[in-house]
């Protein structure tokens, strides 16, 4: 149903980012300095609101005292409470981010409170790579602050029906070609069902089919490409993407896999970060170590640091699940590089490895 008024409310919100350098940081550890505090910051445009950062290198309590802790602190504002959302990760030796991790949602912050990570880093793992997070004995942290401000509305009045936008438009007109497969010129034979497609939008999208066509025109071959390797579920859902940018039934675990795996053969770069973020948001202690497995396999360090992270809070279950099991026989290494990786959960993954020996 088309709209026949509008009104218009903006919520204000100010974002900045704090960096904060700790010179010397190995000698801040063995419990020498219980935490460290920043100087105090405010956003440029206004002093009315001061922070400071407050890093514990030992970890803030007994559960935390193997990780190096991150807070942001709420030093003075004259109006209470603060709501902000706030996003902490380190600047590496090559001066990119690492361990970037946000607050889910947006906090109120009263004086003299801090909010943020007790378990931000392993601290193992953080002095185990130090020419490439601690160059030169030094922490670089960085902290982004998301401040939501005032709140205004417009009025609202009779419209014409809007123009929808124009990448909207495009998007569902290619839809429109591949779902009703209109002026196609080629034709993909998925695991024996029949795909008509366009080789100019494959080829805009994918240099693998790219190539593909390249090869074919070069032979004189026909217009038909043999694909028996894929799920034509999963096909259906890449070729989706591919015209649209869309993927409505990305909603299960194995799913987002085989189009991660998908992605990655096919040389489609945003599915690929799509499939990785949903991956990632979505580990459970059954799925943790089969996530590992197609991150190693993919070379996708990230999703691969993150799914070590969350064995490492729930090593106990994740020990006892049929997936940890099958990856002890059938990808040992990784089962060693774990436990290199985890030592907190060391008690829990030794019996583990023993059996591999």
């Amino acid at each position: 149903m088309e709209a026949t008024g509008w009104g218009y409310t903006h919520i204000r919100v100010d974002s900045f980012c704090h960096k904060w350098t700790i010179s010397h940081f190995s000698f801040c550890m063995d419990g020498i300095r219980e935490k460290i505090i920043s100087a105090k910051f405010s956003l440029e445009a206004s002093d009315k609101v001061e922070w400071c950062l407050r890093v514990h290198p030992n970890g803030s309590d007994e559960e935390s005292r193997n990780y190096l802790s991150v807070y942001l602190g709420l030093l003075h504002c004259q109006k209470s409470p603060v709501w902000a959302k706030y996003e902490f990760w380190i600047i590496n030796s090559q001066g990119k981010n690492y361990q970037s991790r946000s607050s889910i949602n947006v906090f109120s912050f009263q004086k003299n409170q801090y909010r943020g990570f007790k378990r931000f880093i392993l601290r193992d793992f953080l002095f185990s790579n130090p020419q490439r997070l601690l160059a030169e004995d030094q922490l670089t942290l960085c902290c982004k602050v998301s401040i939501v401000g005032a709140l205004f509305n417009t009025p609202g009045e009779n419209i014409t029906p809007a123009i929808k936008d124009p990448k909207h438009m495009m998007a569902d007109d290619l839809g429109e070609l591949w779902e009703n497969s209109l002026f196609t010129d080629c034709c993909l034979l998925v695991a024996g069902q029949e795909f008509r497609a366009h080789k100019a939008i494959l080829a805009a999208r994918s240099p693998v089919f790219r190539a593909m066509f390249e090869h074919q025109l070069e032979k004189r071959l026909t217009n038909r490409v043999d694909i028996n390797d894929l799920d034509p579920k999963v096909f259906k859902e890449m070729m989706g993407f591919i015209y649209t940018g869309k993927l409505p039934n990305l909603h299960s675990h194995s799913m987002a896999c085989d189009l991660l795996a998908a992605a990655d053969r096919y040389g489609l770069e945003g599915l690929k970060v799509i499939c990785e973020d949903a991956l990632s948001r979505n580990l459970s202690v059954e799925n943790a170590a089969h996530t590992l497995i197609l991150a190693d396999l993919h070379n996708i360090q990230q999703l691969k640091n993150e799914a070590l992270y969350f064995i490492a809070f729930y090593a106990s279950v994740v020990s006892e699940t049929s997936e940890w099991k099958s990856m002890m026989e059938s990808h040992p290494h990784l089962v060693a590089e774990t436990f290199h990786f985890l030592g907190p959960a060391q008690c829990f993954l030794e019996p583990s490895l023993k059996q591999l020996k």
